[in-house]
């Protein structure tokens, strides 16, 4: 719901953006995986999406950083709608 929530008001901003992109993961120079992104904006900032009761748990700031690293982007945020008010932390490498 959050997340075509999220896609209806980036169309509204005339913000580019793309959905649950995937992206490949190598380590060691060995192709392992692929991290799901949930939204990329202006093809510069992944948005990551949870609805959690409570402050964001850092295990979460960790996934963030992860899909930056692998990514190549310099900018996450991580946004939280399970409280009564939006919690969004930004989160830079």
């Amino acid at each position: 719901i959050y997340h075509n929530a999220l896609e209806i008001t980036f169309e509204q901003e005339g913000l580019q953006y793309q959905t649950e992109k995937e992206v490949k993961v190598f380590f060691q120079g060995k192709y392992v995986g692929n991290f799901r992104l949930d939204l990329i904006v202006e093809k510069k900032i992944i948005v990551e999406i949870k609805a959690l009761a409570g402050n964001i748990p850092s295990v979460f700031e960790a996934q963030v950083i992860s899909y930056l690293r692998a990514s190549g982007f310099r900018i996450g945020l991580l946004v939280n709608f399970g409280n009564k008010s939006c919690q969004v932390k930004r989160i830079a490498v």
